[in-house]
């Protein structure tokens, strides 16, 4: 059956204990912001998933439930279909959403005092996840280039492996919040320099299946024979659906080496044992999510030339980064002449928005916020409207 997807509606989500509603007074100080700051979507997902959910509820036992064959056939036909990788059920195994995923990484292949590599600005919990298990960040800063795009310091990154207590990199590909897309001769160039020195490579790719501007994901464990041996891919079915609140995540890894004993440990310890409700979003997502997603990308992108045309016009000073994947803007707001917390006091206290405080990204985060634009192009304009107010 065909659908329309109506990505226009406006879906009054009170009452639903929304965390981008709930935490506004607890990280912004106050509660009557529009929400543009978490990474999810102000969108109804795929009706085939409300359904698929209605009718298994509908059953009045919800006890022990074994995870048929057809969910992990779900995953291998979504990545065939829409990547062309090949992928088998033996490489395959659940996790309860990409950061318990890092976590467990961490926590098995790594011991307290080892240090692991991230490339800041980028998705906070990766330093959340090493220090708070006793791991050291050593941070492989990104520089941010001319045009306003970010590349990898190869020299840094080369002398940060070298150090025998590196142990681990975590990637961001597509990378979170710069929304840049690796090139397959820069994960290339990372996997030969993490075999080289013994580091195993955690790639982080929960954005990967939104791609925009017809960019072509490339997973890292797929980029060259060195990336199998080193890598780990981590990737989900959450952002691309909006379903987070499932918690259904997948691990992959060529290696035996590194997935038969982790696996192994994951599957003691039932780190890897899903809930029904994980196991049937997810599994219908892939079945039949793939027109939603072929929509919405075309939305999200008009979206971002709202934001870039708007900039443009009524705040040239804030420079919009155009992101290779996902919903998420990187907007560097440094020409404005403000501080970071001048900034912020603007968006929350004069535009009423909630936008992510650049600095949440690490150090080099300084100067700018991140948008979510996966939201209704009429809020989303009022959003804009709102920040051009607050610092005209």
């Amino acid at each position: 059956m065909e659908h329309t997807f109506d990505f226009d509606e406006i879906i009054d989500q009170s009452g639903s204990c929304a965390m981008k509603y709930e935490q506004l007074g607890q990280l912004f100080g106050r509660c009557d912001l529009r929400p543009l700051w978490i990474a999810d979507m102000d969108f109804a997902c795929h009706p085939a998933i409300q359904e698929a959910m209605m009718k298994r509820f509908a059953h009045p036992i919800y006890g022990y439930t074994a995870t048929p064959d057809s969910y992990w056939q779900s995953i291998i036909d979504w990545l065939w279909s829409r990547h062309g990788v090949r992928v088998s059920r033996e490489e395959l195994i659940f996790a309860p959403g990409v950061v318990k995923a890092l976590a467990f990484c961490v926590n098995f292949f790594t011991r307290q005092g080892d240090h692991i590599i991230i490339q800041e600005p980028v998705y906070h919990p990766f330093r959340m996840v090493i220090e708070g298990n006793g791991r050291v960040v050593s941070n492989n800063r990104l520089i941010h280039v001319s045009d306003g795009d970010y590349v990898i310091d190869y020299d840094d990154l080369e002398e940060k492996m070298a150090d025998p207590q590196t142990k681990m990199m975590i990637l961001c590909n597509p990378h979170n919040p710069a929304g840049v897309q690796w090139t397959s001769e820069s994960l290339q160039r990372v996997a030969r320099m993490a075999k080289k020195h013994g580091v195993i490579v955690v790639s982080d790719e929960i954005h990967g299946d939104l791609m925009l501007w017809g960019q072509k994901h490339q997973p890292f464990v797929e980029s060259c024979p060195e990336a199998a041996e080193v890598g780990i891919w981590l990737g989900a079915p959450s952002k691309t659906f909006n379903i987070p609140g499932f918690a259904s995540s997948w691990i992959m890894i060529r290696n035996e080496a590194l997935r038969i004993p982790f696996y192994s440990w994951l599957d003691a310890n039932e780190f890897s044992d899903p809930t029904f409700t994980a196991v049937l979003a997810a599994e219908t997502a892939y079945r039949y999510g793939g027109e939603w997603l072929d929509a919405l990308i075309p939305y999200i992108q008009d979206n971002i030339i709202a934001v870039e045309e708007f900039m443009a016009s009524r705040l040239p000073q804030v420079k919009v980064h155009r992101p290779q994947a996902s919903f998420l803007v990187w907007l560097d707001m440094r020409e404005l002449g403000l501080t970071q917390q001048q900034v912020m006091d603007a968006l929350v206290n004069k535009a009423h928005l909630a936008l992510n405080n650049g600095t949440m990204f690490g150090e080099d985060g300084d100067g700018f916020v991140r948008l979510n634009v996966a939201t209704p192009r009429r809020c989303l304009v009022e959003a804009l409207e709102a920040m051009a107010g607050a610092f005209s």
